[in-house]
């Protein structure tokens, strides 16, 4: 209090009012950083960076990831009580389902996922659904291919018009990145994109084991739900976009310069920690 108030008051008559020695605070005032606060000074500048980077989307969990794939050990309850000390925080995600009116599944095609988003290896499940973005041209629809392995958009495709076509493309878009011979489950929603024939006969010419949600659960296709709200929460909905151009090279510029080059730094870091543990144990047995 006395350092914020000194130019306004004298400093001894503080010091007197307060009950505080006048060499006390004089020496206080000269007096080095602790090392814990000089530790904090350099994670806050590392937070405030990475808090710039993601155009202020991440909050505290992300940014400890982050920090801590970059070798900066920490956790999350010092990341978000430095973050709350200086006013810096993210934007949360908004869960809101929607129950959509969904079409025939074809008598050949069952849920093959059940829920378990989970795969031991990548193009092993894939999870792929569309979404639109609002332009001042009218709506963009973008459609997505996801690897539930690790998270990352291997397909993608945008058009102005919600067609077999836009989803056809992104597949074929996933395709190119598969390894020649892999059986790969496909899982979607019952949109008439997906449950057309030539959709179906697409899956089938191209070694893609076709399988679908049950009606109305939204939840059975969760994983690209989740990558579509995770996308308008971190930049669509914080844009006002005039042409669908401009939204393509946005949603562009997240998929492969923001939301694919995270996952892989992830998985990478992921592998590192498992493959040192793995030597330690070997080394302490």
């Amino acid at each position: 209090m006395i350092e914020r108030c000194r130019d306004a008051f004298p400093v001894r008559m503080m010091c007197r009012l307060l009950s505080v020695s006048p060499s006390g605070y004089y020496a206080w005032v000269c007096r080095s950083p602790s090392a814990q606060a000089a530790a904090n000074d350099a994670l806050l500048d590392d937070i405030i960076d990475l808090h710039e980077d993601s155009d202020g989307v991440w909050g505290a969990p992300t940014i400890t990831d982050e920090l801590n794939m970059k070798g900066i050990q920490c956790s999350v309850k010092r990341v978000a009580r430095l973050m709350k000390a200086h006013g810096i925080q993210g934007i949360p995600q908004k869960r809101r389902w929607k129950k959509k009116d969904s079409t025939q599944r074809p008598s050949d095609v069952v849920n093959h996922l059940e829920r378990d988003f989970s795969a031991t290896e990548a193009h092993q499940k894939w999870a792929t659904d569309i979404t639109y973005v609002r332009t001042g041209e009218g709506f963009l629809y973008l459609c997505v291919v996801k690897d539930l392995f690790n998270g990352v958009v291997v397909g993608w495709s945008m058009s102005a018009v919600q067609n077999r076509e836009l989803v056809i493309q992104a597949v074929l878009a996933a395709l190119w990145q598969r390894p020649k011979g892999l059986q790969t489950i496909l899982h979607s929603d019952r949109g008439c994109q997906f449950t057309s024939h030539e959709y179906q006969r697409f899956l089938k010419g191209h070694k893609l084991t076709c399988s679908m949600s049950a009606v109305g659960s939204c939840a059975d296709n969760a994983s690209a739900e989740s990558f579509f709200g995770q996308m308008k929460r971190d930049r669509v909905n914080r844009r006002q976009y005039q042409t669908r151009m401009e939204a393509r090279a946005d949603i562009f510029d997240y998929i492969e310069r923001f939301y694919n080059p995270r996952k892989l730094r992830k998985l990478e870091h992921e592998k590192s920690a498992q493959s040192y543990s793995t030597k330690l144990s070997v080394k302490s047995g």
